[in-house]
């Protein structure tokens, strides 16, 4: 049976990241159904919206939108009732709650959460700091970091570490190498969050030998032998279980959901770390 597609307009004053993230999180519960995404970010004239509504005409669909100026929403939306096409503001519903509890309106500003502030230079510092300190890099400086992720290759170290830091968590990653130690400053480390990861065998060899297959690279290696790379994960979390470290089974997990475990353990962790101070 073939997949039915429809088109999906995204209308956004900004990036249009909230648009994307919202429609696609929806999307994903429709099996057999899929959008041909038409994004049109940083629309904030006039000139970019007929230009929108234009391809809107040439190929109805959806059309979801984060418009903060009232007149270009009101005639974004005047058109897609001319049109023909369903129109939704997907920030309205939240901005009339957060109004009628806080008992004020909302300030528009086109792109606010992508102001210059004390937040986006957190999440930059921090991605500067995981990417100096992915795979095992500068771990004398480990101490400085907020989370470290431990686990043998191929358990999704580096892309978990790459979106704890654009949530503004400073995150180095380790791999566990079979007959090498770990950096001696590990086991005395007091502020970064320790988390090991781990996956079945069975992925990992997956994995690893689709690895090796894009390099071109012989996949007759201890690398993937089914063997080792299990003893590798058992040794894993012996190492884990003797220190004490909180650990994940990646195996099923999305980044997403993996990032989201570690931020959870990271905001216990820092409670725990300001009662001791």
């Amino acid at each position: 049976m073939g997949r039915n597609y429809f088109h999906l307009h995204l209308i956004s004053d900004a990036t249009g990241e909230t648009l994307i993230t919202v429609s696609r999180a929806v999307a994903a519960q429709y099996q057999g159904v899929s959008s041909l995404e038409h994004v049109y970010p940083m629309v904030r004239s006039q000139v970019q919206l007929q230009n929108a509504i234009a391809e809107i005409k040439a190929n109805p669909g959806l059309v979801l939108f984060t418009l903060v100026e009232q007149d270009l929403a009101h005639k974004l939306e005047q058109a897609c009732r001319e049109i023909g096409a369903p129109c939704h503001s997907v920030l309205q519903p939240v901005m009339t709650m957060f109004q009628s509890y806080i008992g004020a309106a909302a300030t528009p500003r086109a792109g606010a959460q992508h102001m210059l502030n004390a937040d986006y230079f957190r999440r930059i510092d921090a991605l500067n700091f995981t990417m100096m300190h992915d795979d095992g890099q500068q771990s004398d400086n480990y101490e400085a970091a907020d989370v470290i992720l431990l686990g043998v290759s191929r358990t999704s170290k580096t892309p978990t570490s790459i979106y704890l830091a654009n949530r503004g968590i400073k995150t180095a990653n380790l791999p566990l190498v079979p007959d090498a130690p770990l950096p001696r400053a590990i086991e005395t480390l007091r502020n970064p969050l320790i988390v090991g990861l781990l996956a079945s065998p069975e992925c990992i060899v997956q994995i690893r030998t689709n690895r090796l297959r894009s390099l071109n690279a012989s996949e007759n290696s201890p690398y993937v032998d089914r063997f080792l790379v299990a003893n590798e994960v058992n040794r894993s979390r012996e190492l884990f279980a003797k220190h004490g470290w909180p650990t994940i089974d990646v195996t099923r997990r999305s980044i997403e959901e993996t990032a989201a475990a570690i931020i959870d353990l990271y905001k216990m962790h820092k409670m725990k770390f300001i009662s001791a101070s």
